[in-house]
């Protein structure tokens, strides 16, 4: 049976997969990252979950899947925002010296688009355009099953994209980026600043619910910032399918049917009646089911 590992490095956790070469996963382990303990702890313990997850079966190889930046030519992470003391670590050259095996390294928000694709909410469709609307707001473009990463692996990085040239400067973004528009951070801003709502993007969603609206005020809001940046994408790229996850999807049921609405503004009429746009399935599985199909 031919096997990988796929491996989800996140700020809080780490999960590490064994999968089969149809994108099923045959086990999993889930430990704490304990970033604050520094990259070679976490690499330690991660080698720990791989041999511990193999026991012994023999695997084609690993891919792993992390927050950027980073660099998946030459596989370094290179100081990534929620890992603290992982400036430029070579994890794939750490990780193929001790297990002899490929070892692949790409942006996490790329990996969950390729798992997507050939399992998921993109399965029939010959490019699928994933977003991941989080904390930040990433994603990844994959064509015919395959990741397209541009030349220098900085494909999709669509957080950093101009929505408003006088909008808000989130953290070392663009001014009016995408990501400090309409991300979950976003949310919880706006909700602050304009109104004192507190308890970040699942506050504003909780009292949505109850029909406070002041909350739908921001989700509105929020809407209007992901069609015009979806419309941007689709005029660039015209992807068959449009996947969405990430946390602030877990509130679909406020966001998908007016943003699907929404987009067709923005679009060019032969676009605005193709277009579509379809919730991420996979859920926090799909890191490490993506990160195993790099290899």
């Amino acid at each position: 049976m031919s096997m990988r590992v796929g491996i989800d490095l996140g700020g809080t956790n780490v999960r590490v997969a064994l999968i089969n070469k149809e994108g099923a996963i045959l086990d999993l382990l889930q430990a704490a990252t304990e970033a604050s303990k520094g990259y070679k702890h976490t690499i330690n313990k991660m080698s720990e979950m791989i041999n511990q997850i193999c026991d012994g079966k023999e695997i084609e190889g690993i891919g792993i899947g992390a927050p950027g930046p980073l660099d998946n030519k030459t596989g370094v992470i290179l100081s990534p925002p929620n890992l603290p003391d992982w400036d430029h670590v070579p994890i794939v050259k750490i990780l193929k010296e001790r297990f002899g095996t490929t070892v692949i390294l790409n942006n996490d928000a790329s990996v969950a688009a390729l798992a997507e694709a050939n399992v998921g909410s993109g399965v029939g469709y010959d490019s699928v355009y994933y977003l991941t609307v989080s904390t930040g707001i990433g994603g990844g473009f994959v064509i015919n099953k395959q990741l397209f990463n541009g030349a220098q692996g900085y494909a999709a990085e669509i957080g950093n994209m101009i929505l408003d040239p006088n909008g808000y400067k989130h953290n070392n973004l663009n001014k009016g980026s995408f990501e400090g528009l309409a991300s979950g951070t976003s949310i919880a801003r706006r909700a602050t600043e304009q109104y004192g709502i507190k308890g970040g993007a699942k506050e504003v969603f909780r009292l949505a619910a109850e029909g406070q609206t002041q909350a739908k005020h921001i989700i509105d809001d929020t809407v209007d910032y992901l069609a015009m940046g979806i419309a941007n994408i689709a005029h660039i790229v015209n992807p068959a399918i449009f996947v969405m996850g990430g946390g602030v999807m877990e509130s679909k049921e406020f966001i998908l049917s007016p943003l699907r609405e929404k987009v067709k503004e923005y679009l060019y009429p032969a676009l605005a009646e193709t277009i579509k746009i379809a919730p991420a399935s996979l859920g926090g599985n799909a890191g490490v089911i993506g990160a195993a199909m790099l290899v």
